[in-house]
């Protein structure tokens, strides 16, 4: 994977939770979240994701700048709706096949969920879901 795969625009398609068991349950947005996530070539990022429309509050996000170091996105926190968040560094694991990207992280200790979380994106082309 080089940095340059991942430049673009990524619909969410799922957000899990991880349990210490290895099972898959829903994660903090419910069953169906929305979300975007941008990388830039210049080396910003941004995300944002909320419950789906209807079903109730809910909303993350965060942007700042991004790289790629290995198998692993680190963004670097400048900006978030958590305040936890900012400053910090967030290590994704990703894996990238054909247009979807899988990142795989674990929930900072100071938002008080522990646990990893599993999202994975795809690639958008046009406009819309």
């Amino acid at each position: 994977m080089r940095a340059e795969d991942l430049i673009g625009t990524w619909w969410l398609e799922a957000y899990r939770s991880i349990g210490d068991d290895g099972g898959v349950h829903e994660g903090p947005l419910g069953a169906d979240p929305c979300g975007l996530l941008f990388y830039a070539a210049d080396g910003h990022m941004s995300v944002s994701m909320m419950r789906s429309p209807g079903t109730g509050p809910g909303f993350m996000g965060y942007a700042g700048t991004w790289e790629l170091s290995g198998r692993q996105v680190i963004h670097r926190v400048l900006v978030s709706s958590h305040d936890y968040l900012v400053g910090t560094r967030q290590r994704r694991d990703a894996e990238l096949a054909d247009d979807r990207l899988t990142l795989h992280a674990v929930a900072p200790a100071a938002s008080g969920r522990d646990g990893r979380r599993l999202l994975r994106w795809r690639r958008m082309t046009g406009v819309g879901r």
